[in-house]
């Protein structure tokens, strides 16, 4: 479990440092064997110069956003996340963990979608250390387990659901068309996997998306069948409605009558123009309504 430690400021240490180790040569060049001196003078300047030195390695500079793991002979003392310059035991191992946001981009994995289709997915994922403890020693390099752990998540999520919905369509969410909750159960997914290394998902979003090479040409002639029976669909249900309305009207104000037969070739006729995808060509009647 992390600790925070919080230690006493650097720059006193540093100020001591240097008078101690000012002092301590100073003292070692009184000292001068060949006029018999007293060789206590040199053993004091040699303790001040060897204190100096434990003290200048106790000096740490820790950035913003940054923290230092601090081990003492194998055991876990704790962790300093204030900026500045502290002084921390010089017997302290102090290991050195970024607390900024990090960028992974995926590389553009090639998996089998919920229906067994080809697709080539990739995403980018936002991330940040929260617990130091446990990116220090509950895994062997967090930044590696968070690259493998994010495959693994992807290629789950690609695994669970259809690309779009033309071979299932009861299914809710696509990963075509669900975005954001494509999105959402790819970050509480990643959440859960990472979460015993310390890390947490900031956000988490499908940056690619596109069926593999072999299979790419096929589903888009199938999109575009798809799409022109819908239009064709929408084409023929105002065509229908619009000759209706032209009997309706036709009959209501008795501007001319037909009958079943002339009444099926005005609708034959009326389908052509309506649904065709030309325009139709008018050809004029010079004789009577039945010649």
């Amino acid at each position: 479990m992390e600790k925070i430690i919080k230690p006493v400021s650097g720059f006193f240490a540093l100020l001591l440092a240097f008078v101690l180790l000012i002092g301590g040569i100073a003292l070692m060049a009184v000292f001068n064997p060949d006029q018999q001196g007293s060789p206590a003078l040199f053993i004091v300047g040699l303790l001040l110069a060897i204190t100096s030195i434990f003290l200048f390695k106790g000096l740490t500079i820790i950035n913003p956003n940054h923290s230092r793991v601090c081990v003492f002979f194998g055991k876990y003392v704790g962790t300093v996340k204030e900026k500045g310059l502290k002084f921390i035991n010089p017997f302290y191992k102090r290991i050195n963990i970024s607390l900024r946001a990090q960028n992974l981009e995926s590389s553009k994995l090639k998996v089998n979608d919920k229906m067994g289709n080809p697709i080539e997915i990739g995403a980018v994922i936002v991330w940040q250390v929260r617990d130091t403890y446990k990116a220090a020693f509950e895994v062997a390099n967090y930044d590696q387990y968070v690259k493998v752990q994010s495959e693994a998540a992807i290629r789950h999520l690609a695994n669970s659901f259809p690309y779009d919905n033309l071979e299932d369509e009861t299914a809710d969410i696509t990963l075509r068309d669900g975005a954001l909750k494509v999105n959402q159960i790819l970050e509480e997914e990643l959440n859960e996997r990472l979460a015993p290394a310390g890390l947490v998902i900031i956000e988490a979003r499908i940056s690619h998306l596109a069926y593999a090479a072999e299979i790419a040409g096929a589903m888009l002639q199938r999109q575009q069948a798809t799409a022109i029976v819908a239009a064709r669909t929408k084409i023929v249900e105002g065509a229908v409605g619009m000759v209706e309305m032209a009997l309706e009207m036709l009959a209501a104000k008795q501007v001319v009558v037909l009958d079943d037969e002339k009444k099926a070739a005005m609708v034959s006729n009326l389908m052509v123009v309506l649904c065709g995808e030309k325009a139709a060509s008018p050809v004029l009647n010079t004789g009577t309504l039945y010649q």
